[in-house]
């Protein structure tokens, strides 16, 4: 009975998940429209569920830590030009969404399969060091195929990415989970089913989309 139950459980965190992808993916890739919509829907609802685990705290840096990312990807939009020559390519986000579900999703099999040394543990007990080298370690190996479909970005700005996005993922990981420990829930929602809330699948990107745009900025 136990089994069935944690097999439904499994299969309920795979299906939604698969459909957060696919709604995420086909979104951003779709037109100018889709992908702004997207993320002002994204940012809305994580403005929302930061607000209801910050009740009765203070809230600015909290809610400029929602706001500066949501504010940031719209201008992938408006001011592409010095990453393509076209009107829209949303070329930088998507492989911004590879390397960040990469590294998630080594970094979680590693690291419930080796970890040992936790980062730390009062925040984030399930995160340990092993995880995040071995997420790395895919992360960079994934640049070599990401290439093969991305053609915009030089494969040394792809390594540098890939490097960066392991450090910039946990910090977002890790700033969302301090605000949930003080607000004493595990989730920030349950929007989606298995998975929790919006802001438990968008926390990576927080600290990411900002830095992507920096790494952009400077050496592009």
């Amino acid at each position: 009975m136990i089994f069935t139950k944690n097999m439904s459980e499994v299969l309920k965190r795979l299906i939604s998940g698969f459909i957060y992808v696919l709604v995420l993916w086909s979104a951003t890739s779709y037109s100018i429209t889709s992908f702004t919509l997207l993320f002002i829907s994204l940012g809305g609802v994580c403005f929302y569920e930061m607000l209801k685990l910050r009740k009765g705290k203070s809230k600015l840096i909290p809610l400029l830590y929602i706001a500066i990312p949501f504010f940031i990807v719209q201008l992938f939009v408006f001011n592409n030009s010095f990453y393509s020559n076209t009107n829209f390519d949303p070329s930088p986000i998507l492989i911004l969404f590879i390397l960040t579900w990469v590294f998630d999703t080594f970094a979680y099999i590693i690291g419930s399969k080796l970890g040992r040394h936790k980062i730390i543990s009062r925040i984030s007990p399930k995160k340990s060091w092993e995880g995040f080298v071995g997420g790395m370690a895919f992360t960079l190996l994934s640049v070599y195929f990401i290439k093969q479909f991305f053609d915009i970005f030089s494969i040394n700005f792809l390594l540098l990415l890939a490097f960066v996005i392991p450090f910039t993922a946990t910090l977002g990981d890790l700033i969302e989970s301090f605000f949930k420990r003080e607000a004493g829930v595990k989730d920030s929602g349950n929007l989606i089913p298995g998975h929790g809330g919006f802001l438990d699948r968008m926390d990576a990107l927080m600290i990411s989309i900002p830095a992507l745009y920096i790494l952009l900025n400077i050496f592009k």
